[in-house]
């Protein structure tokens, strides 16, 4: 008897073993999904004129819905593949117009009601690693469970998302999870390279250390403002992108601060020559021409206070000289607000959200609008500038085993477009959210 129960705590011991090992060992593959919906509705406002480029002051509500398999593969040691096809339909709040600050961070670069599939990830990753301290990497979305080490190098090759990388934010970065507006995804004011599904082909590197990353991306542009065609004149036509991450620990409270600069080069138009060459009615597009540069910098940093309460901020800041032209227009943007978990009311996978926006343009871009200038997001005709102001409340339910989320958000904008003629604006949104 004895001997058949130091057999069966062997076996369970042995077992035990094996399932730790089991756990930490290198995942091969995996395939995960994720849908997105996402109505917004606004009541009718006030303004005394619009332009081409305006929200329109009619009641109105729309929807999106945004679709996405996740596939990766380990090829051989460090060496990973990604693919993820998508498809998207649905529209934003006057087809996605009027607000530099969007409400609906899924629908800036959807076009039309129309469903369409795309290819939004493809690409390489190389990764090598040495020393011994070790992170484990739990399965998730373009990601493989294993460990990996504190102090590596790795690069990347293909089509991939600025975000999927750069200006992540613990608290307000993901418009599928967190804060739907633009202006809190990223830092708003980097006019970060993507084509009109937000999207890039690029090279990629990362060097790694316990406490510090710094990251570096080399990518296209494409031909025209918030199109897809890529321009061939990489030598002419290309982004550099810089970051550089700390993270650290307050009484025990993990916190990071990461500061990013970018250069973007291109085709672009220049929105003084706009005005000088057509006072009346300037066009930027008509000002294009290879040599042109816009830079910028952002700044970004986020705060647990306490396991279930975190504070975050963003600045960011771009020259404002050439026209914007991957994702919105905004010049200089603050950001700042606070996410608490559901813990202290019993909903400890709950989450409430609250922030603050404030965006603004430089002076060129400012007088471009003033006098009639359009760009591919905003124009009202004409301009009584006063900086972009906005709320953002939301509260996102755990629904079913924390694969499927809802989220009721609600925004207010004063000085949509940068137009204190009109306005104020409130958006009342719903989101559904499902992943697994």
């Amino acid at each position: 008897m004895k001997k058949h129960l130091l057999l069966l705590i062997s076996f369970l011991i042995v077992a035990k073993i094996g399932f730790a090992q089991d756990t930490v060992k290198e995942q091969h593959s995996n395939l995960h999904f994720q849908q997105t919906i996402i109505t917004q509705y606004k009541p009718a406002f006030s303004a005394p004129y619009s332009g081409q480029n305006s929200l329109t002051t009619k009641a109105e509500n729309q929807t999106s819905i945004t679709t996405t398999f996740y596939g990766a593969a380990r090829l051989w040691k460090g060496a990973t593949a990604y693919f993820n096809p998508e498809l998207s339909g649905g529209a934003g709040l006057s087809q996605t117009l009027g607000v530099a600050g969007f409400p609906n961070g899924e629908t800036f670069r959807v076009g039309g009601v129309q469903n369409k599939i795309y290819i939004a990830r493809l690409y390489f990753q190389q990764n090598f690693e040495w020393g011994k301290e070790k992170d484990t990497v739990e399965d998730d979305h373009n990601q493989l469970a294993g460990l990996k080490s504190k102090r590596y190098f790795s690069f990347a090759v293909g089509k991939f998302g600025m975000a999927d990388f750069f200006d992540n934010n613990n608290f307000s970065h993901d418009p599928r999870e967190q804060f739907m507006n633009w202006a809190l995804m990223d830092n708003a004011a980097w006019d970060y390279p993507a084509n009109t599904r937000g999207y890039v082909l690029g090279a990629y590197a990362e060097f790694g250390q316990p406490n510090w990353t710094l990251r570096f991306a080399f990518t296209l542009v494409t031909t025209q403002a918030n199109q897809s065609i890529w321009d061939s004149k990489v030598g002419k036509a290309n982004t550099q992108t810089l970051e550089y991450e700390r993270r650290y620990g307050i009484d025990g409270k993990k916190g990071t601060l990461r500061i990013l600069g970018f250069l973007n080069n291109g085709k672009f138009g220049n929105y003084r020559d706009a005005i000088a060459q057509n006072p009346a009615a300037p066009n930027v597009d008509s000002t294009q021409h290879y040599g042109r540069h816009k830079y910028g910098f952002g700044i970004n940093a986020d705060q647990y206070l306490t396991k279930d309460f975190g504070v975050f901020a963003k600045a960011s800041y771009n020259d404002g000289h050439t026209e914007t032209w991957f994702f919105t227009e905004i010049d200089r943007s603050l950001t700042f607000g606070a996410v608490l978990k559901g813990t202290s009311w019993k909903r400890a996978d709950d989450e409430l959200g609250l922030a603050f926006i404030a965006n603004g343009l430089s002076a060129d871009h400012k007088d471009y609008l003033a006098a009639g200038g359009y760009g591919f997001i905003i124009g009202d005709g004409k301009l009584n500038y006063s900086p972009e102001m906005i709320a953002e409340l939301y509260y996102k339910i755990n629904a079913y085993q924390k694969k499927f989320w809802l989220t009721p958000d609600y925004q207010f904008i004063l000085h949509p477009a940068y137009n204190a003629d009109r306005g104020p604006v409130s958006v009342f949104g719903f989101r559904a959210h499902v992943e697994f």
